[in-house]
C-alpha cells in the first residue's frame, strides 16, 4: 500500500525473523517490491529475537510466509548494510520520517541500543503489534509480533519514539474481507490483486480455524492504512502499555491501563524517572473498516 500511494516515499524496508526466517522475508520483500515496480532497498536485519529462539508463524502463513504457492525469487538480492545501521542511518538524514513496523521490534529494539538518539528524529512510529483488549492470537493474552520477541517491544515501548499501536483486534470484526469482497479485489485482474489474495490462502483457512469467522483479516494492510491516515482511525485514547516478558502464561501481553490504575496524570506521556522510561503509546480501538477496505482496493488497481 505504501509503495503505490503517490504521496509516499519509502526511503527503505528492513526485515527481522517473524512469521518466517530474515532470509526469506527479504525474498518475500523484495518480490512484492517487483511486483509494484519499486527499487526501494531492502536489508535483511535480526535472525532471532533479542534473548529466545526464534518461533515462526508458519502454521498461519505457510512455509515461506506467502501460502506455499512457489513464487519465483526476486531479480536482485538485499543490500549489504545490516538493517540495524540501515534504520540509525535512514533516520539521521532523515529526520522526522515516519516508521511503520510490521513484524517484531528487534531490529528497531537494537537500533535504539545502539544509538538512542534516534527514537526523538522519528515523527510516528506505526506499530502492528499487540493485543490492548487481552485476546490475543497466538496465546490467550499475546499477539504474535510481540510475544515472539517481548524483551525488544519492552524496550522500543520504553524509548521516546512516538507509538501508534494498531492491535490485532482492528483487523477483525467489520475490518475483515468478506468473500464478496474478496471475489471484487479478484475481478480486478491486476497481478497485485492476484497476489494479494492468493498469498493469503493458508492466512485466511487459519483465521477461520482460529477464531470461526470467514473471509479474510488483514493486520499488516489495516496498520499501514493507519500509517497513510491516521483519520482512518475512529477511536484513540493514550496510555501506559507494559510489555510482559517474565511470566510463561503472559508473555508477550501487551497490558494497557486503560482504566487509568496507576494514577497517572492523563495517563499520558508516562515517565519513569529513575529510569527514565517512557512507556506511553497512542491505542487504536476502532477502525473506519469501509475506508480501510477501499484504500485497499485502490493499492492493487
Amino acid at each position: 500500500m505504501a509503495l503505490r500511494s503517490p504521496q509516499i516515499h519509502v526511503l527503505a524496508i528492513t526485515t527481522v525473523a517473524g512469521n518466517v526466517d530474515v532470509h526469506q522475508a527479504c525474498r518475500n520483500a523484495l518480490y512484492t517490491a517487483e511486483l509494484c515496480d519499486s527499487n526501494v532497498p531492502v536489508f535483511a536485519g535480526a535472525e532471532r529475537p533479542l534473548k529466545r529462539p526464534h518461533l515462526d508463524a508458519s502454521w498461519f502463513h505457510g512455509r515461506d510466509g506467502l501460502g506455499d504457492h512457489g513464487y519465483p525469487p526476486p531479480g536482485r538480492a538485499p543490500e549489504s548494510k545490516n538493517a540495524c545501521d540501515a534504520i540509525i542511518e535512514t533516520i539521521e538524514s532523515h529526520p522526522g520520517l515516519e516508521m511503520v513496523t510490521l513484524g517484531p521490534l528487534t531490529n528497531v529494539a537494537l537500533a535504539i541500543q545502539k544509538n538512542p538518539g534516534i527514537a526523538a528524529k522519528v515523527s510516528r512510529c506505526v506499530v502492528m503489534g499487540g493485543a490492548p483488549c487481552c485476546e490475543g492470537n497466538v496465546t490467550p493474552a499475546a499477539e504474535y509480533n510481540i510475544w515472539v520477541d517481548p524483551e525488544a517491544a519492552r524496550a522500543v515501548f520504553r524509548s521516546k519514539l512516538n507509538i501508534e499501536m494498531i492491535g490485532w483486534h482492528v483487523s477483525r470484526g467489520e475490518s475483515v474481507l468478506t468473500d464478496d469482497e474478496i471475489a471484487a479485489i479478484e475481478a480486478l485482474g491486476t497481478a497485485k490483486a492476484k497476489f494479494a489474495i492468493e498469498s493469503n490462502t493458508t492466512a485466511r483457512e487459519a483465521y477461520r480455524t482460529q477464531t470461526g469467522e470467514i473471509g479474510l483479516s488483514l493486520a499488516d494492510p489495516t496498520a499501514m492504512a493507519v500509517a497513510l491516515d491516521r483519520s482512518i482511525g475512529l477511536s484513540w485514547s493514550r496510555h501506559r502499555v507494559a510489555i510482559e516478558t517474565g511470566s510463561r502464561l503472559t508473555r508477550g501481553m501487551t497490558v494497557v491501563d486503560r482504566l487509568n490504575v496507576h494514577h497517572d496524570e492523563n495517563n499520558a506521556h508516562v515517565w519513569r524517572e529513575a529510569a527514565g522510561e517512557h512507556e506511553g503509546a497512542d491505542v487504536l480501538w476502532t477502525l473506519d473498516s469501509r475506508r480501510f477496505k477501499a484504500m485497499l482496493k485502490a493499492a492493487l488497481l
